[in-house]
């Protein structure tokens, strides 16, 4: 007969160990083991193989013809595109964020734009009641969408409202880490109960056909709370990422089985809540009359769509003996360390004695290297004060050794900075001509350097 035995769970990793410490074997972080009630087999069990008493599966071969998920439209443009075209019906998603970056504000747009265009979404909240979700609903000018709204933190109610019922297209749990199921000891949050409540909300949606939308929390280091398996169970995961003291938000796709990952959808956080941003340069550049020193335009590349960033660079002398600093800000501090050490070393520039200063306009996030020659161009024009021409985009990946190496998708890159009235670009050598833009290219540092500084 089957036993309960006790096992400590990591809040953090969600590693089991049959003992209480201190700190967890797998994740090192200290104090996160909460004992659990765990269910055990007796010897017998334990000894009987799985070979049989099953069903046989019906195995296929890969040649066999497999039809393209169908997709119905939310409406809103951005949340289609980050999404692969549009949402999948039986599908499971889950979108994390900071708190107050705006998931529920998004979800509960998205939900009414589906709902008046005669679809059946259901909102159920965990951690405000239906009037607050109303009172927010009118907020934002959704007050007369048709979505049917719910507060609730038991898994079973949410499944038994929908047992006899027809299932909605859409339904939104906001957040899975309030979410409770009665078959698992603990408090709403920890793994167990994470991982229980998510797995019963995925059968529901792949059983039934709706798309199931769960919000999750995320950690201070940006991670999604709970155990790593909960992405690993879901369909997509997207990331809606951004500042609170800026204006824009970019929702991004980090998993998606039924489309491509990286896509963004851009939007501006305003008074009635998100709209969308089509053209999401705008936000990126700055409109001047003349250049500056100490900027430079990168075309950046997101998933498939080319955003124009600008590139700000600052200097400043310091006094003999002072250590100089540097930081960065949207962009690799890393990365900027070994830029500098290239341009020292194989351009001839001294930045030993400035602190140096780096910021990707708008509060963008870059981790492209293809920026690493636009980052230089930027420190170069801000030491040597002499601007790079306006009208300019810069982009390539600088090597040690100071030669300048070609990046992905450059046509993409250089047809969107055409497109939105620039007349030239800064390239690596061998970079094939687009209309509307004259190319100058560079094999090295140093020529780049000498294109700046006029010499």
């Amino acid at each position: 007969m089957a036993k309960l035995k006790s096992r400590y769970v990591c809040q953090a990793c969600g590693s089991v160990s049959s003992r209480w410490q201190g700190q967890c074997g797998d994740c090192s972080e200290w104090n996160t083991l909460v004992q659990e009630a765990a269910q055990v087999s007796n010897i017998f069990a334990a000894k009987h193989n799985l070979q049989g008493g099953g069903r046989r599966l019906q195995l296929v071969g890969l040649d066999s013809p497999a039809a393209l998920p169908e997709r119905f439209a939310s409406g809103i443009a951005e949340f289609d595109r980050a999404i692969g075209g549009g949402i999948v019906p039986g599908s499971a998603m889950l979108v994390g964020g900071d708190p107050g970056i705006g998931k529920s504000t998004l979800l509960l747009q998205v939900a009414a734009r589906l709902a008046s265009d005669g679809r059946d979404v259901v909102y159920v909240s965990g951690e405000e009641s239906a009037e607050q979700v109303r009172l927010r609903a009118v907020r934002l000018g959704l007050g007369t969408a048709p979505v049917r709204l719910a507060a609730s933190t038991s898994v079973r109610d949410i499944l038994t409202t929908f047992g006899d019922s027809a299932a909605p297209a859409m339904l939104v749990v906001d957040s899975i880490q309030t979410m409770h199921s009665d078959l698992i000891e603990g408090a709403p949050g920890t793994v167990s109960q994470v991982r229980a409540s998510a797995q019963e909300l995925v059968r529901f949606a792949k059983e039934r056909g709706s798309a199931v939308v769960l919000v999750g929390h995320v950690t201070k280091d940006g991670a999604i709370a709970g155990p790593r398996v909960l992405e690993h169970m879901v369909d997509t995961v997207l990331s809606f990422e951004g500042e609170r003291s800026h204006q824009y938000r970019i929702l991004r796709a980090m998993k998606n089985r039924f489309g491509g990952t990286d896509e963004i959808g851009v939007f501006a956080m305003e008074g009635h809540g998100l709209s969308e941003v089509p053209n999401p340069s705008a936000l990126f550049l700055t409109n001047r009359s003349e250049p500056v020193s100490g900027t430079s335009v990168f075309p950046a590349i997101e998933g498939s769509r080319p955003v124009l960033v600008e590139l700000q660079a600052l200097t400043v002398r310091l006094a003999s003996g002072a250590t100089p600093r540097r930081a960065a800000v949207g962009w690799d501090s890393g990365r900027l360390a070994m830029v500098l050490a290239v341009l020292e070393a194989r351009a001839g520039m001294s930045f030993a004695a400035a602190e140096v200063y780096l910021n990707v306009a708008g509060g963008y996030r870059l981790s492209d290297p293809a920026a690493d020659l636009a980052v230089a161009a930027a420190l170069i024009s801000a030491l040597a004060e002499r601007p790079v021409p306006g009208e300019c985009v810069v982009l390539g990946e600088i090597a040690l050794s100071g030669e300048i190496r070609p990046v992905a998708h450059l046509g993409l890159r250089l047809k969107e900075a055409a497109k939105l009235g620039f007349t030239s670009a800064w390239v690596p050598k061998g970079t094939t001509p687009v209309d509307g833009l004259r190319l100058s290219e560079f094999t090295n540092l140093r020529s780049l350097t000498e294109q700046l500084l006029g010499r």
